[in-house]
């Protein structure tokens, strides 16, 4: 049995496990907390729940439509195996956004759907990328801007989120813009 924890392919199913189980608890965070009570992610997530919330189309869809050119982009500058762990994070995050969307709300107490919207999504997205997926394509982004320039992948990434939380703001009210801007540093 050591010999069969030691093989590549054994670390790659592994991954992938740990990869679906990561999506489905981010996708939780979103559709059964955060979303329902108008708090923003960042990067590609902020602007799909934006979107969604603005005209009502599928979080889920829209979140992996947006993030096609980023996946292309991270492809170009960091390989196949990024895009193949990479884009199968981003289906499985959006079908399972879709199979939570009517999960019932967890609470729609504001402070406290920040709170643990975020810590759960938090856990989530940590799970994806500690097995090599990503479920937002701007980090990819970040990462090929910092090797160009003397910006950091956390620099680019603030300054994304900061423009998406300024439209939220505007759509949405300053205090949800702060709340979203609170759950990203948590997520954080």
């Amino acid at each position: 049995m050591d010999k069969i924890k030691k093989t590549p392919l054994f670390k790659t199913l592994i991954d992938f496990i740990v990869i679906i189980f990561g999506a489905g608890i981010a996708a939780y965070a979103l559709e059964g907390i955060l979303v329902p009570n108008s708090i923003l992610d960042g990067g590609v997530t902020g602007i799909s729940i934006i979107l969604n919330l603005l005209f009502g189309w599928k979080l889920g869809i829209l979140i992996f439509l947006i993030n096609i050119p980023f996946l292309y982009i991270g492809y170009k500058n960091l390989g196949k195996k990024f895009l193949v762990k990479a884009v199968f994070s981003i289906l499985i995050f959006s079908i399972l956004l879709e199979i939570f969307h009517n999960v019932g709300v967890l609470t729609e107490n504001k402070l406290l759907a920040t709170i643990y919207g975020s810590l759960i999504l938090g856990l989530g997205v940590g799970l994806v990328i500690r097995s090599g997926g990503c479920l937002d394509g701007t980090e990819s982004v970040g990462i090929v801007i910092s090797k160009n320039t003397n910006i950091s992948v956390g620099q680019f990434v603030l300054f994304c989120n900061a423009i998406i939380f300024t439209v939220a703001g505007f759509f949405f009210g300053i205090d949800r813009a702060l709340y979203s801007l609170l759950a990203y540093f948590i997520t954080s």
